[in-house]
């Protein structure tokens, strides 16, 4: 019988693909944000509800390679906190711009997002591996709130969706008070 080795000192958990699905999840903050991309998009419907959360983990994979690379993104986390309160307003009131604004509003945020994942990369890591793992977590979220997003479809559905957005919206100001 071999042992396993304990993820305690090998950062096995921290450092490679894990390390990077679980990176995402465990910030509330991009928890809330990624989502409202698929709310959002399910609330706006095709072709939003498919290309939003394409567009976002592409992007972010763009502000991650920033990160990754050093390059400062300023206000990157009041990018993050405004993501939440925009995207959440958004669902929120149901807003409906044309799908180019909506898709120039999600890459704008994804930038950030990416940033601050791959700026957080542990030293030592594998950063394609745990980029690879962020994006899955992401694409994964966004699942979320598409499946959630579809209760739309009915009248008790939409409220709870808006009222899904509002509470996006407002944990998205308690970010940004938090950052002050």
């Amino acid at each position: 019988m071999v042992p396993n080795p304990s993820y305690a000192h090998t950062g096995s958990v921290t450092g490679g693909f894990l390390g990077g699905l679980i990176h995402p999840v465990l910030g509330p903050d991009h928890v809330l944000a990624m989502v409202a991309v698929g709310l959002w998009g399910a609330v706006l419907g095709a072709p939003a509800l498919y290309m939003l959360p394409i567009a976002f983990p592409l992007m972010m994979a763009v502000g991650g390679v920033l990160g990754i690379a050093a390059i400062a993104v300023p206000g990157s986390e009041v990018g993050i906190a405004l993501s939440a309160v925009v995207l959440g307003l958004m669902v929120m009131l149901a807003a409906r711009p044309p799908f180019w604004v909506a898709a120039l509003v999600v890459v704008a945020f994804a930038i950030f997002h990416g940033y601050a994942h791959g700026a957080e990369i542990p030293p030592g890591s594998d950063a394609v591996a745990y980029s690879a793992g962020f994006v899955v977590a992401t694409g994964l979220l966004h699942l979320a709130g598409i499946g959630l997003g579809l209760l739309s479809s009915w009248p008790i559905g939409a409220m709870a969706v808006r009222g899904a957005g509002a509470i996006i919206a407002g944990a998205g100001f308690f970010f940004l008070l938090r950052l002050a």
